[in-house]
């Protein structure tokens, strides 16, 4: 099958090699404890920051990267907020200073009210930084084209929505997953509209690579409770994907064999 040469124990995106294929955001947590918390039980290894919207001029002040132990999690800083190009690729450098880091997750928004991708922007962007050395992960819509594009451009891998950013409705197109998987052979990283346990491990059985989520925990009435239970959902939809699920069937199968039995009739 497409997917299943690949390592299931390690994600390797560019030079990083993960063994968590959960990956987190860090925004609308109501403390930083309830956030670090929440990072502690996800086992997530990567996460990621909205850079282009800290004040970097305020050094008096603490900002959200001084919670984050370095030691423990990778920084993937994100292009959140940017509109065109131009801006994703400015936040973009910025970060790179800011975190030290050529990864990036390259968003660039189309639309205010439902947040989708302007992919022409981001295909450009993308261009751009792949040419200055960037390690680029782009959030783009359920495109298998776009997705080809992305990945000719440069891109470490690509990160198709399941939905709406925040709407936590799960995965909207299998369908469309699925031909993005047939198309590309870098890694695919389910990005948005995520919303509980049983979205993230369909996605994972469908054959993902990795899931980036924030919301679904954040906002969830337990976010550590709910990073556990993420971070069980991806394990066990990556176990089912290599395991192969059994065919469907239009009608019923008896479980045990009625060859051989006596039956009185």
């Amino acid at each position: 099958m497409m997917n299943r040469r690949l390592n299931p124990d390690i994600l390797k995106i560019g030079r990083c090699e993960l063994t968590s294929r959960l990956i987190l955001g860090t925004g609308k947590y109501v403390s930083m404890d309830r956030m670090a918390a929440a990072l502690e039980a996800s086992g997530a290894q990567m996460i990621t920051v909205a850079v282009g919207r800290i004040d970097f001029s305020k050094r008096d002040q603490k900002n959200i990267l001084d919670f984050i132990d370095r030691q423990k999690y990778l920084i993937l800083p994100n292009t959140a907020g940017a509109y065109t190009a131009e801006d994703a690729v400015r936040i973009a450098r910025l970060a790179r200073g800011a975190c030290e880091s050529d990864l990036i997750k390259l968003e660039v928004i189309g639309d205010k009210k439902t947040l989708m991708p302007d992919t022409a922007a981001l295909l450009e962007a993308t261009r751009i930084l792949v040419q200055e050395g960037f390690v680029v992960m782009p959030y783009t819509n359920d495109d298998p084209v776009m997705a080809r594009k992305l990945e000719e451009a440069g891109a470490a891998c690509v990160m198709p929505l399941a939905a709406p950013i925040g709407s936590g409705r799960g995965i909207q197109n299998r369908l469309n997953l699925q031909f993005i998987l047939e198309t590309v052979s870098c890694p695919v990283i389910v990005d948005a509209g995520v919303g509980t346990a049983s979205d993230a491990a369909l996605c994972m059985e469908l054959g993902a690579h990795g899931i980036l989520m924030n919301t679904a925990i954040a906002e969830a009435e337990d976010p550590v409770l709910m990073a556990e239970a993420m971070r069980e959902a991806v394990s066990c939809g990556r176990k089912a994907f290599f395991a192969g699920r059994m065919p469907v069937k239009e009608y019923a199968a008896a479980s045990s064999p009625q060859e051989g039995l006596s039956v009185r009739k």
